[in-house]
C-alpha cells in the first residue's frame, strides 16, 4: 500500500510541475542589459508606491511629482541600444507604462480625482502584469561591441 502512495503521490507531483513550465518569451540579455531593465522596474516599482503613499495622504501634487517622474521623462538616449534586442512589443509595453504615467500626472494636476487616479494606475499595472507573465530575462555573455555603450545611468 505505501508503495501504491507513493507512486500516486510522485505522479500527482510530476504532473504539477509539468503545468508549471514557464512558457513565457526569454529575452536574451547580457548583464549590462538586463541589469539596466531590472534598476528601471525597480524605478517603476518604487514610483508607483510613492504614488499610492501620495494618494493615501490625499497629497495630489506629490502623485503628480511621483507620476511624472516615471514618465517619458524617464526614458533616455542611452537606451537605443536595447531596440536592437528587445522585441517591439516589449519596448510597447514599456513606452505605454510610461505615457500612462505622464497621462496621470496631466490628469491629476487637472481634475485632482484620486479615483481617477487609481483607476489609472490600475489599468497602467494592468500592462506591468502583462509583461510579466509574457517575458523572463535570461543572460548571455557580454559581446564586445556593447562595451562600447555606457553601462549605468541613474532613475530619480
Amino acid at each position: 500500500m505505501k508503495k501504491i502512495y507513493a507512486l500516486v503521490l510522485c505522479l500527482s507531483v510530476t504532473t504539477v510541475m509539468a503545468k508549471d513550465i514557464d512558457e513565457r518569451k526569454i529575452l536574451s540579455l547580457n548583464e549590462m542589459q538586463r541589469n539596466h531593465i531590472l534598476t528601471e522596474m525597480r524605478a517603476l516599482l518604487l514610483g508607483t508606491q510613492q504614488i499610492l503613499q501620495a494618494l493615501s495622504e490625499e497629497d495630489m501634487m506629490a502623485v503628480a511629482r511621483h507620476a511624472r517622474m516615471l514618465g517619458m521623462d524617464m526614458t533616455h538616449k542611452g537606451e537605443n541600444h536595447l531596440r536592437s534586442v528587445l522585441p517591439k512589443d516589449f519596448m510597447q509595453l514599456g513606452m505605454s507604462v510610461h505615457q500612462s504615467f505622464d497621462q496621470i500626472a496631466a490628469d491629476v494636476e487637472t481634475l485632482k480625482n484620486p479615483k481617477h487616479t487609481l483607476l489609472q494606475l490600475s489599468t497602467t499595472m494592468q500592462h506591468c502584469v502583462t509583461c510579466h507573465a509574457s517575458y523572463q530575462i535570461g543572460t548571455t555573455q557580454l559581446p564586445a561591441e556593447a562595451e562600447a555603450h555606457p553601462a549605468h545611468h541613474k532613475h530619480h
